[in-house]
């Protein structure tokens, strides 16, 4: 098209450059706007995150049960050492996952993510969901296949993301699916206050009381499958 370029709208890259942050923690900003990782297939993820970066997105979510944190940390290592982004301008999140729940076993799976996405640390960790698998059962089939929240106790979990957190191998700590009663459990025993609550939640399902709850507490309810 031949249009006078001042018809046009803002470019992509100027909307990212003026995108909005919603502070977190001590003074850490998360954009608005991040690219999701999920259901993204071997060959393809490393791609769009390569062009994501490229167009101006900063904030990658990322998860082991995914399947795709090698690949995503190529990507992302390649954008660092071509000079099209440096790191500390992104914000990296990725997730416990529910087989990895217990004081012991929070720091060597956040070690896997890291060596997976080649960083040294993570801008926010996650617990996935409110739930405990056993050791090295990914998708659970029967009940016996669980554990009871007496067996992994979510105050011992979080009180291993905490370490994480001293041991700087992660800036921020939050959770995801948990409902504002599961927060308010976690908040009876823990040091630091998760800074956000990863749910679904899009025009459909806007979860406006949880929303309400988490803007009382401090805590960035950030949505996923937001079209719906």
């Amino acid at each position: 098209m031949n249009a006078d370029r001042s018809l046009r709208g803002p470019s992509v890259h100027h909307i990212f450059a003026t995108m909005k942050t919603f502070e977190v923690g001590n003074g850490g900003h998360i954009p608005a706007l991040g690219l999701g990782t999920w259901k993204s297939a071997p060959g393809e993820v490393g791609a769009a995150v390569r062009e994501a970066i490229r167009v101006g997105f900063r904030h990658i979510d990322c998860a082991p049960p995914y399947g795709n944190e090698a690949e995503v940390g190529a990507a992302l290592a390649e954008s660092i050492a071509t000079g099209r982004v440096k790191r500390e301008e992104l914000w990296i999140t990725s997730k416990l996952w529910n087989s990895c729940h217990g004081r012991g076993e929070v720091i060597p799976a956040l070690r896997n993510t890291l060596a997976d996405l080649r960083l040294d640390y993570l801008d926010l960790y996650l617990i996935h969901w409110p739930v405990a698998h056993q050791p090295g059962v990914l998708y659970p089939k029967k009940g016996s296949e669980f554990r009871t929240p007496e067996e992994a106790p979510l105050s011992e979990t979080w009180a291993a993301m905490e370490e994480a957190v001293s041991l700087g191998l992660v800036r921020h700590i939050g959770v995801s699916n948990f409902t504002a009663a599961k927060i308010d459990r976690l908040l009876r025993t823990a040091a630091i206050q998760p800074v956000v609550n990863q749910v679904e939640a899009h025009p459909y399902f806007p979860q406006n009381q949880l929303l309400d709850y988490c803007n009382n507490k401090g805590i960035v309810l950030t949505a996923y499958a937001p079209l719906g």
